[in-house]
């Protein structure tokens, strides 16, 4: 965050007539131009990565049932929490050491009846997506959902990670590839899953549903209910503030120029690691890198925690 963020913060804030500080019309701008950056057609701020998660997975929860959701163990807290809190059943399959992602053949046997999504994650910038990865969710009618928490601007064919399944969650935490401090973002171009997480984003309020015709028949089917304090399912408060969305707007447009910055550091650090102690052989054609990458070649434990 530099300077002109906070400029951009104090310009804000400095109006004559004070702005509205909730979520409101800055919110819904930063979403639309995220939507225009990502591909994307829907797309919902809230308060954290994490709380995107969440979000994604009690909306899931909510349109198909509860599931199996298979998930690799590389990956965050947050994406295993997520579907513990929605009443999914975790299913792990191990990755593998190309791209980071799930190990195929794992997954394969790993899909059954009950499966409902593959939530994958794009490690550290590394693109996590194959075309056999998509013909599995496709030909199993399975859900792809896709964390791309430390992995914006990625790319899989010239297409943005985050805007090929069926949705994706992504992080503007202080430490990633653009900060709003503390916030997140959910994507998609499934209008009934936006207009559900819309609702499971302020306590499962429907009235936060901008589809009247959807709100009007829950409103049809809870006559007894007050229509603006229907809830569709337990949820809590996702929402973030308009200050947020403001440093957003501003980091949003350095975005790609900062990216291109880390791709050629991680380029120029991976080049200078010793080949007979670390695994370098990682497919970093459209990465977009989060962090410094080092994978011991040999399964040591001492090693590796000297390394540490």
């Amino acid at each position: 965050i530099d300077k002109e963020d906070i400029q951009s913060v104090l310009d804000f804030l400095s109006q004559d007539r004070i702005p509205k500080l909730t979520n409101g019309p800055k919110v819904v701008e930063f979403e639309t131009e995220w939507g225009n950056w990502l591909g994307t057609k829907y797309n919902l701020m809230v308060n954290s990565g994490a709380s995107a998660n969440e979000l994604t997975m009690l909306a899931l929860a909510h349109i198909i049932g509860e599931g199996e959701i298979i998930v690799p163990p590389l990956t965050w807290i947050s994406d295993i929490s997520s579907v513990l809190f929605a009443g999914h059943k975790l299913v792990f399959v191990d990755v593998n050491l190309t791209n980071l992602s799930f190990n195929l053949e794992k997954l394969k046997s790993a899909i059954t009846s009950k499966t409902k999504a593959i939530f994958l994650t794009h490690v550290l910038g590394i693109n996590g997506l194959t075309d056999e990865l998509i013909n599995i969710c496709k030909s199993q009618n399975i859900l792809l959902i896709e964390d791309v928490c430390e992995s914006h601007g990625t790319k899989f064919k010239d297409k943005k990670v985050g805007s090929i399944g069926f949705a994706s969650n992504f992080s503007f935490y202080f430490a990633h590839h653009m900060s709003t401090i503390e916030g997140g973002m959910i994507c998609t171009n499934n209008h009934q899953f936006y207009q559900i997480c819309r609702a499971l984003r302020s306590h499962g309020m429907t009235r936060e549903m901008t589809d009247i015709s959807m709100r009007k028949e829950i409103i049809e089917q809870n006559p007894d209910l007050n229509p603006d304090f229907i809830f569709l399912r337990p949820s809590h408060n996702f929402r973030s503030t308009e200050i947020n969305a403001v440093l957003g707007l501003s980091q949003l447009k350095k975005l790609d120029s900062k990216n291109e910055e880390r791709r050629k550091n991680f380029d120029l650090f991976i080049s200078n690691l010793n080949t007979n102690k670390y695994h370098v052989a990682l497919n970093t054609e459209g990465n977009s890198n989060y962090a410094f990458i080092v994978i011991l070649k040999d399964p040591d434990m001492q090693k590796r925690d000297i390394l540490e």
